[in-house]
């Protein structure tokens, strides 16, 4: 991005449900978030409170059959939320309207039935938004 001449300004690892000092001293042309508003307890407070008009985000969705995610090595999930269609009522609620939805399936064939299902379910909500 930079190369392109492009800005690029990334928070530094804080928690972003404690500080949000980064997201309350810039403002951004867009703001990008791929897959970590499920790892947040509070999404709606960093959507409500991003100063920018435009938003870029990634978000993997629970299907019927299968969690978004379960770790194997971790003894604790390490996503707080399992969105579905209520990502775009999140989004409503803050303020923002997804211009451009789109829905991709995984990639991964490992042979394993809810693996395989994914195949032909979509996995992972990408969706460009704008301010209302």
């Amino acid at each position: 991005m930079e190369e392109n001449g492009y800005t690029v300004i990334n928070t530094t690892g804080e928690d972003l449900d404690n500080d949000q000092k980064a997201l309350q001293n810039e403002s951004y042309d867009v703001f990008t978030g791929f897959e970590i508003f499920e790892h947040l307890l509070n999404p709606y407070t960093i959507l409500e409170n991003v100063k920018c008009n435009k938003l870029l985000i990634s978000i993997p969705l629970r299907l019927w059959f299968s969690s978004a995610y379960r770790s194997k090595t971790d003894k604790w999930d390490r996503h707080y939320h399992e969105f579905e269609e209520a990502v775009d009522w999140l989004l409503e609620k803050t303020g923002w309207k997804i211009i451009d939805p789109s829905k991709i399936h995984s990639s991964s064939k490992k042979g394993r039935f809810p693996t395989l299902i994914k195949v032909f379910y979509p996995t992972i909500l990408y969706g460009l938004c704008e301010k209302n």
